[in-house]
């Protein structure tokens, strides 16, 4: 099993080279478009540019999610391996940008999270805890792996996992959600992406929903120390057959 374990390795030195990437490019944007320091609301930025930023998020996912498909032999451990490269490349990105631009002043300091299907918002340090969850969870699947304990995770554990990551992206979308709700614009789609841009450059977050984000955060909990039990059970059931 020490497959997993060098996979995990060469897995983190590409995570962090991609939150350097990351980091490198929102460097240039900010350069070119916030020289005073980046600040709400969102500078107007040109129509290919716009497209072409949202083409560069699609493609950062898809790039995270087949390194983990490449790594993992099973369902379990590809998707520990997508959350874990996320959660590695996503901290690494706020490391190097702090290094180099000295942003964010805080934790609690607002950013701009991802842009689709709507822009998500919220302070750094909301980001930062889930991708600690998603490594909390990976290493509890590997860890199970290396000791040949076969991970499988039930519907209702994926049920658990999946609710709660749909609260918590909500509770990153709810503020600009409320905000084009209250200002009586349309939501965006694919084939408005300049009237987006145009409108995200009105907009200034007010208030995180920590209540949701809570709920999100919980349920997940909730779904990884299900799996954790189900891992212990079947080693006490192991031993128990040894014995």
């Amino acid at each position: 099993m020490h497959h997993l374990r060098r996979s995990l390795i060469w897995l983190t030195i590409f995570s962090v080279a991609m939150g350097f990437l990351e980091s490198a490019v929102v460097i240039y944007l900010r350069q070119l478009y916030y020289p005073n320091g980046f600040e709400f609301p969102l500078a107007i930025i040109p129509h290919n540019i716009a497209v072409v930023e949202l083409l560069r998020e699609a493609a950062t996912i898809i790039m995270l999610l087949s390194i983990g498909i490449i790594a993992g032999k099973n369902i379990a451990q590809r998707f520990a391996f997508f959350i874990f490269s996320f959660a590695v490349w996503d901290i690494g990105y706020y490391v190097f940008l702090k290094w180099v631009l000295g942003w964010p002043s805080s934790l609690f300091t607002w950013d701009i999270l991802f842009l689709i299907p709507v822009p998500w918002v919220g302070p750094v340090i909301a980001p930062c805890i889930v991708s600690a969850t998603m490594i909390f969870l990976t290493l509890i699947i590997i860890v199970a792996a290396e000791k040949d304990e076969h991970v499988r995770i039930s519907k209702t554990q994926w049920l658990m996992l999946s609710s709660g990551g749909f609260v918590i992206f909500l509770s990153f979308m709810y503020d600009y959600l409320h905000y084009i709700f209250q200002s009586g614009h349309s939501i965006w789609t694919p084939a408005t992406e300049q009237e987006m841009f145009l409108e995200i450059s009105n907009y200034i977050p007010q208030s995180f929903n920590w209540w949701m984000f809570g709920i999100g955060e919980v349920l997940t909990l909730i779904g990884v120390i299900s799996i954790q039990r189900a891992i212990n059970s079947l080693r006490q059931k192991t031993q128990s057959a040894v014995s």
